[in-house]
């Protein structure tokens, strides 16, 4: 279960770079968006945990959760949908994939923990992949801001790995919360948070040029990408190494460059399938180790399961 989890979330995270560039195209205000997209995906599932009595919205005054849908949902999203409006959706998954390495860089700074040389050497070799996998997107297709978006959403990744992070320390300290109730209340204070940026930097007048664009757009990345895709990532979160989960930033750029290239038209070069390979030699070797502590206990049981 662990192993469709994974391969569901990155196809689901590999589709939402698109998703979102098609709705900052059609004319959505990026933090109305993202932050619509969230609250209203956080405040359904919190509402459906209630009803079925697996969740209270007291989890909404925990510090915990506040503090890793700052992280994981305000940080890393407000960065990448203001992004998108001046880089490709297929860049942007790159640049996304620099998470992993942060996530270990905070561990060894912040708690303290030493980094495993086959995992080092396996980001090390993830992020040479990514670099190929960039220069696809390098265009100056987004006029003299690309660059400086670009640098925007690898700086929302430390965010995304500060949230990670927390998030695996909220699923300890609340073992009797479900995964899926600890993710709702996250999202909804990411997603109140960046309504409130809205607010405060969004005023103009509302101009959406296609109106089907962007609620297909809309619906899609709350239903599919938040509903469904970080469920899975905080069920993760809380099943494995904290590192884990977070490699799709690994698969899912070459799944958004090629959707990108065919739907939306986007650059994609030669060394965007060889990127590609080196990247997941880099997953590979960055999670060796928990990878192969699974395999080995499903040896010893072989009737182990995870329910999600």
């Amino acid at each position: 279960m662990i192993l469709v989890g994974y391969l569901a979330m990155c196809l689901i995270f590999g589709t939402t770079f698109l998703a979102i560039k098609l709705g900052v195209e059609a004319g959505l205000p990026p933090f109305f968006g993202a932050g619509v997209r969230f609250f209203a995906a956080g405040l359904l599932m919190m509402l459906w945990m209630a009803v079925r009595r697996k969740a209270g919205f007291s989890l909404l005054l925990r510090k915990e959760t506040l503090f890793t849908g700052f992280g994981l949902t305000f940080c890393t999203f407000a960065a990448l949908y203001w992004a998108e409006q001046y880089i490709s959706s297929g860049l942007a998954s790159v640049l996304s994939a620099t998470g992993p390495a942060f996530i270990l860089l905070l561990q060894a700074g912040v708690s303290r923990v030493r980094i495993p040389r086959l995992a080092l050497t396996g980001t090390l070799v993830g992020t040479s992949g990514v670099a190929l996998l960039l220069l696809p997107g390098a265009e100056n297709e987004g006029g003299s801001l690309w660059l400086l978006a670009g640098l925007v959403v690898v700086a929302g990744e430390v965010g995304y790995a500060a949230g990670a992070l927390l998030a695996k320390h909220a699923s300890a300290k609340f073992p009797e919360a479900s995964p899926v109730a600890l993710n709702a209340a996250q999202m909804m204070h990411g997603g109140w948070l960046l309504l409130l940026l809205s607010l405060l930097t969004e005023r103009g007048p509302l101009l959406i040029t296609d109106t089907s664009q962007a609620l297909l757009s809309l619906l899609y990345l709350t239903l599919i990408g938040s509903m469904a895709g970080h469920t899975l990532f905080y069920w993760l979160v809380s099943r494995t190494h904290p590192v884990f989960p977070t490699t799709w930033l690994y698969i899912s750029p070459f799944i958004a460059l090629a959707l990108g290239a065919k739907l939306s038209g986007e650059a994609l070069h030669w060394n965007a399938a060889v990127g590609s390979f080196v990247v997941l030699a880099g997953v590979l070797l960055t999670n060796w180790v928990p990878v192969r502590s699974l395999l080995r206990l499903r040896k010893a049981d072989p009737g182990l399961r995870s329910d999600p």
